[in-house]
């Protein structure tokens, strides 16, 4: 896989929100894309046509709590290839985490709904993460303040349906028919999306 060349620095319009119109339906989908790659942007892809969002914003973490960091690339590079990516009319990149100066989506969550109170938020997420979403800081909270899109991954659609959350969560799961109707929901509402599958992953482009 050939990786675009990588700007030195982060142009500081990076830590900005995107702009978007009141009303707008808006995915978001974070992780430390380290490195981004092609099951990332089937994620995204197919999130914006089942819930026919006006934009997917990738949000570029710092480093993931949960993960180790000594194998994590500087963030400008992993910006700069998420944006290489993420080439759609329809998608943002943006690092905002940064300026919150916490790594938790409980609390990035928490804070885009209140500085965009006027937009229709949707966290995103593929299914592979779904088995260990029990031990994000604050998940019940992540699931109360957003609705939320799980996109099945390579192995994930048996094995994490029987995890904690979606046991907890049960009552919440739309159909998948209904996806489109996700954004206008209350929370805690979520479904799971199934797609072609790409066995792509971060930790394969990073073993070479």
């Amino acid at each position: 896989m050939t990786q675009p060349a990588v700007a030195g620095t982060v142009r500081p319009d990076c830590f900005d929100l995107p702009y978007a119109e009141a009303g707008n339906r808006i995915g978001v989908f974070g992780g430390s894309f380290n490195p981004p790659h092609s099951g990332h942007a089937l994620v995204a892809r197919h999130a914006l046509k089942r819930l026919k969002l006006d934009q997917v914003w990738w949000l570029v973490t710092p480093g993931n709590p949960l993960k180790d960091h000594g194998e994590l690339a500087p963030l400008e590079e992993r910006i700069a290839l998420t944006k290489a990516l993420a080439d759609h009319p329809k998608m943002r990149v943006t690092a905002h985490e940064v300026i919150l100066g916490s790594p938790y989506t409980a609390k990035t969550l928490a804070t885009l709904t209140k500085k965009r109170p006027n937009l229709k938020f949707v966290w995103l997420m593929g299914g592979d993460n779904l088995i260990g979403f029990h031990r994000w800081q604050n998940w019940r909270q992540i699931m109360q303040t957003m609705p939320v899109a799980v996109v099945d991954r390579p192995g994930a659609s048996l094995s994490t349906l029987g995890a904690p959350m979606p046991k907890a969560f049960e009552k919440y799961r739309i159909s998948e028919e209904d996806a489109a109707l996700l954004p206008d929901l209350r929370p805690p509402a979520w479904v799971y999306l199934h797609t072609a599958l790409d066995d792509m992953s971060s930790t394969r482009l990073r073993q070479g």
